[in-house]
């Protein structure tokens, strides 16, 4: 398989993804001052991201309903088919590498080797935090710039155009676009809240959200000695940091249990 690079997603962490790939470089830097001319809606924002994410599974190898991490996502997720007025669809990308992420259609794609390191309430929270971009309205803009290069359209003269069609290649552009954003420390605090308050609200522990951010710290502290899908997180912003902020949250809500050492796992997690 070709290689893919997908910055949207996973807590802010920059990434390498196994998989298949048009390589735009940069292509979903923040909107330009032009491009705000765009007239780009909340609807819009969906249609694309729908079509984004249809591309890429086509493009994925995607678990089957019967392997082992479709079944285990599946008993995780089962009651959040719904979330805070978002129709949620999941499903497992079987690659190498360590992500998952979340777009404004609904749709949530989690990779098989986060599940390998990451406890049922550590993907919980993970997932809770994508949800939080979503419904923060974080991807919007990452889909509207997306669009805009794909399509080939100079904001600064798209005046109250709308959206158009686009050509299966250009879907592909897209996607590609799409994964290549990037959030600012606000609206990554802010989806950190979330999941915090997503895991309180449905009673899972909270303090995993602590023990998925110490473990990303790991990741991107590991130096000469990483491998190579440890090496994708050289640039995750603070990881130790937002670690301690769900800490206080967890203390100051008299949540917190001391999880001890956080470790990298050896093997496979499983449950």
């Amino acid at each position: 398989m070709k290689k893919i690079t997908l910055c949207l997603v996973l807590l802010g962490a920059v990434c390498s993804v196994q998989a298949q790939k048009i390589n735009l470089g940069k292509a979903a830097n923040a909107v330009s001052k032009g491009a705000k001319a765009f007239t780009f809606t909340n609807e819009d924002a969906i249609k694309l991201s729908k079509e984004s994410v249809d591309w890429m599974d086509k493009n994925n190898p995607v678990a089957g309903p019967k392997d082992p991490y479709t079944i285990r996502l599946n008993k995780l997720f089962s009651k959040h088919t719904t979330q805070d007025g978002l129709k949620l669809n999941y499903k497992v990308y079987k690659v190498v590498d360590i992500n998952a992420f979340a777009c404004a259609d609904g749709s949530v794609r989690v990779f098989s080797s986060l599940m390998d390191i990451m406890t049922d309430n550590e993907i919980l929270a993970v997932i809770g935090h994508e949800i939080g971009h979503v419904k923060n309205e974080d991807t919007k803009d990452a889909v509207k710039t997306a669009y805009m290069k794909a399509a080939a359209i100079d904001g600064a003269s798209a005046g109250s155009s709308t959206v158009s069609t686009l050509s299966s290649s250009q879907v592909g552009e897209m996607a590609n676009a799409i994964m290549d954003a990037s959030f600012s420390k606000k609206q990554e605090s802010e989806a950190d809240d979330y999941s915090y308050n997503f895991m309180k609200a449905n009673g899972y522990d909270v303090v995993a959200a602590y023990t998925a951010f110490k473990k990303l710290a790991l990741l991107s502290e590991s130096g000469e000695k990483q491998s190579g899908f440890q090496k994708m997180f050289n640039s995750h912003p603070d990881s130790a940091k937002r670690a301690d902020a769900i800490k206080k949250k967890a203390e100051k809500d008299g949540l917190w249990k001391d999880p001890g050492t956080v470790t990298l796992p050896t093997v496979k997690l499983t449950k």
